[in-house]
């Protein structure tokens, strides 16, 4: 191919790239142009900082439980196929399409005061869910363990097994293999993995907000709390946004160095 025909393909290539990057990047550039800069009060009142602080917490609450209930069940989904895991897996998929308003009344279904479980737990064990900080990791935990669990799945799914075969031979158990061969291997992507639960936690509105409720210092989360200065004070809500989104940065950039490296060496 001509040279310059070639060099032709190749910027005609790059612009829906950037396009794509301008869509990302235009409306972050929006927040940080029109956040207040002159009211310094905005970024670091009581306000934020709690709701920043039970965000962080509750996110990471999630995460966790994603992390300890969704591997066992992406190692059986992604063990063999059968009818009955492929009825799970949809089952497992369905937060992803659920509107987020119909996953709170669900849980509310499920864990209200007289739902399903909720109603034994409150009569004989004094617990209410809803409208706490426990509402709110739930709700969080049911909408992003399905990013764990099938990212998990797909990285089981395309792992060699001539490792953990190898590691057979040499008298390793089934579980010595998946502890010292699978799990060191699948580290980056199971880190990803949680780090995407994470951050679908972080930014979760619908489901929180029917679940849990808006309640100050208790259950407002920051995408709560930016929600409510919306009504209000668009400043405020600018300023909200700007540290949400600088917190998810810094954290997301923090964790890729981490994961690169040992990405890198396998």
């Amino acid at each position: 191919m001509n040279p310059r025909r070639r060099d032709l393909v190749t910027v005609a290539a790059l612009v829906p790239v950037g396009l794509a990057v301008l869509f990302f990047a235009l409306p972050i550039l929006g927040v940080v142009v029109r956040a207040p800069w002159g009211r310094p009060a905005a970024f670091v009142s009581g306000e934020v900082g709690s709701a920043l602080l039970l965000s962080i917490v509750c996110a990471l609450a999630a995460a966790v439980l994603a992390g300890l209930l969704g591997l066992p069940l992406a190692v059986w989904l992604a063990a063999r196929d059968s009818r009955l895991r492929r009825v799970v897996r949809v089952l497992v998929t369905l937060p992803l399409v659920m509107p987020p308003v119909v996953v709170g009344a669900a849980l509310l279904a499920a864990f209200g005061r007289r739902g399903l479980v909720g109603e034994p737990l409150h009569d004989w064990l004094g617990l209410v869910l809803p409208f706490s900080p426990a509402g709110v990791v739930i709700a969080e935990l049911y909408v992003a363990m399905p990013f764990f669990v099938l990212a998990a799945e797909a990285g089981l799914r395309a792992f060699d097994s001539r490792y953990t075969a190898v590691a057979a031979t040499l008298g390793a158990s089934p579980l010595l293999r998946f502890r010292r061969v699978v799990l060191p291997m699948l580290g980056p992507t199971l880190l990803t993995a949680l780090v995407v639960a994470w951050a679908r936690a972080l930014g979760e509105f619908g489901a929180t907000i029917t679940f849990a409720g808006s309640l100050e210092g208790v259950t407002r989360t920051m995408p709560l709390a930016i929600a409510a200065a919306l009504e209000s004070d668009m400043d405020t809500a600018l300023a909200m946004s700007l540290v949400l989104i600088a917190v998810s940065a810094a954290i997301l950039f923090g964790l890729r160095e981490r994961w690169l490296p040992a990405r890198r060496a396998q």
